[in-house]
């Protein structure tokens, strides 16, 4: 389907008033939800919608429409102008019937993950039943249960593999979603098989396969896949809202707890502990199983506050919707963004820490292997530094074959190694410190507590052996268009030019920080990070990052200090 023009136009004006709301007060939600899906349809009306669909199906747009348009329809809230707007009702019928003629043409299939566009389906059956008439009823039916057959019969083959992870053949948020699913469907068409299936899966899911810390990893349970955990989690909020498994309810209760730890404060998930994505998005999954907390509740508000200024993406939209759908109401508490200070570690060697302005999170989590998977990243960052003004200053996300981003690597006779064997955590009061150990040597990251304006951390290396060459790595922020100054006087303007700077003069300042740097420190830009998705390096500049490196003393030194510090002035 062609956007319209008419579409384009209200996307831009609606675009621009949500940058201008003001952050919403505690008890808004589940309002800016409706604000925000409102904003959505905005200019997209049933009789705009072609009368025949498209030869490629877009992912995920026709149906998180369709949810959109019928939770908008059918939920009764002060906030939510559009209950029982007729209009509503027109729209997610014909969006319905689209959805049908490409299932019987058969393109529907060709999205990718279509099994989260069929539970949107579903739900939007599920409310518009009684509305929906005898024909399309039976017809949407038929479609949706072959649809959910094809998704139960993927799940049965899965439910009793050792463990719901991609080394045992699966993605654990793919599982997580089908089961659901069909939990629900079996509710929904009377399939009690379905119901007993989704169940199996869904409990194991919420008792044995999520971690202590709150998060269920993709590839190994020894760290988390932060971004993707989100979508995990949705499924079992949907699965305790239509089960009320109190095993489901304990496992949102721990998952609550990783992901507002685990939060910048605009938002972001931090990456720096992900071994599937460098970047992600403001998430809107899962926030109605967040919402049974009343610190979830807050931090609810975190994330869809964090989406003004524009508007997401159709899918996000229908994700939204469900969250409008199943939002728990109640008094909210304090989160750790709220707070001035907080720390939290975690059982494995991670853990983050907010002192005023400032957050660092420090990752020891080690490769489990060397992973062959496209989908994976090696676990090669190691530090990720982000003040509340200037955002994510060091990123310590990770990469694939890619050392030059490594935060450390070793060239030795038996060749080039850019992974920890081995790494320990502490974090106290007085400091956190972050051991790692390498072939040739051990080095300690020490990060000392931060005043309002500075940030101080060293790095102090003990040789083991002598490697052939050793390089420390951090992974700089750099903003396309921002001037960048450094101590010797260079001043370049930061764009897609690449720049290699040997002399630094001790410093370098951008984008409103000042980073101290070792005097053998060089700066190279643009780096392009690995990207999964395309099994090569990412294009566009916005992802881009500087790789500031310095040198080991290989050769000269057993002990070495390499020291940097960050300044933010405070206003």
């Amino acid at each position: 389907m062609q956007t319209t023009g008419s579409h384009i136009k209200a996307l831009a004006w609606i675009t621009l008033l949500l940058s201008c709301m003001p952050p919403v007060a505690g008890a808004e939600l589940p309002g800016l939800y409706f604000r925000l899906m409102e904003a959505g349809l905005a200019g997209l009306e049933a009789a705009q919608l072609p009368a025949e669909p498209e030869a490629r199906p877009r992912s995920h747009y026709y149906p998180g429409a369709l949810l959109v348009a019928t939770v908008l329809h059918v939920k009764p809230h002060a906030s939510n102008p559009r209950s029982g707007d007729g209009r509503m009702l027109a729209l997610a019928l014909k969006l319905g019937d689209l959805l049908a003629t490409e299932h019987e043409r058969g393109i529907y299939v060709q999205r990718g993950d279509h099994h989260r566009d069929t539970y949107m389906w579903l739900e939007a059956w599920r409310l518009l039943e009684a509305k929906l008439g005898t024909e399309r009823r039976a017809r949407w039916r038929r479609a949706l249960e072959t649809l959910i057959a094809e998704m139960a019969a993927d799940v049965e083959e899965r439910q009793d593999r050792p463990a719901y992870t991609s080394p045992f053949g699966v993605s654990v948020n793919h599982t997580a979603l089908r089961a659901s699913t069909a939990h629900l469907a079996g509710a929904v068409f009377n399939r009690p098989e379905w119901t007993r299936l989704g169940a199996r899966v869904m409990h194991r899911y919420a008792a044995q396969e999520q971690s202590p810390d709150g998060y269920w990893g993709e590839h190994s349970p020894a760290g988390p896949t932060t971004a993707y955990d989100y979508l995990t989690a949705a499924g079992v909020a949907l699965y305790f809202e239509h089960s009320r498994d109190p095993a489901a309810l304990e496992a949102l209760r721990r998952s609550t707890d990783f992901h507002k730890f685990f939060t910048w404060p605009d938002g972001q998930p931090v990456m720096g502990i992900d071994d599937r994505r460098r970047h992600a998005y403001v998430s809107p999954w899962a926030h109605f199983g967040f919402s049974h907390f009343p610190d979830g509740r807050r931090y609810a508000e975190l994330l869809t506050n964090s989406c003004r200024g524009r508007l997401p993406s159709m899918e996000h939209l229908g994700r939204l919707a469900q969250n409008a759908l199943y939002y728990h109401d109640g008094p909210t508490a304090s989160i750790p963004q709220d707070q001035a200070r907080y720390a939290h570690r975690m059982s494995v060697p991670a853990g983050i820490r907010k002192t005023g302005p400032w957050v660092v999170c420090l990752s020891g989590l080690i490769s489990t292997q060397a992973v062959t998977s496209r989908y994976y990243l090696d676990r090669q960052g190691h530090l990720e530094v982000f003040h509340e003004r200037a955002g994510l200053i060091i990123s310590g996300a990770n990469s694939k074959r890619q050392p030059e981003l490594a935060t450390f690597w070793e060239k030795i006779p038996a060749g080039l190694f850019h992974l920890p064997l081995d790494s320990r955590l502490e974090m106290t009061a007085a400091r956190d410190r972050l051991s790692l150990a390498y072939n040739m040597f051990v080095a300690e990251l020490a990060v000392e507590p931060p005043t309002e304006k500075r940030l101080a951390f060293r790095f102090l290396i003990r040789r083991k052996g002598t490697p052939d060459e050793a390089r420390l790595t951090l992974q700089l922020c750099l903003k396309a268009g921002q001037a960048l100054e450094t101590g010797a006087g260079q001043r370049v303007v930061i764009g897609p030019q690449p720049l290699t700077l040997d002399r630094l003069g001790g410093s370098i300042r951008h984008n409103g920080w000042t980073l101290t740097v070792d005097p053998a420190a060089q700066l190279v830009w643009p780096v392009y990070p690995y990207s999964p998705y395309s099994e090569g390096p990412e294009k566009d500049l916005q992802y881009a990052v500087g790789a500031l490196s310095v040198p080991l003393a290989v050769k000269f030194a057993a002990r070495q200090e390499i020291r940097f510090g960050v300044e933010v002035p405070t206003s």
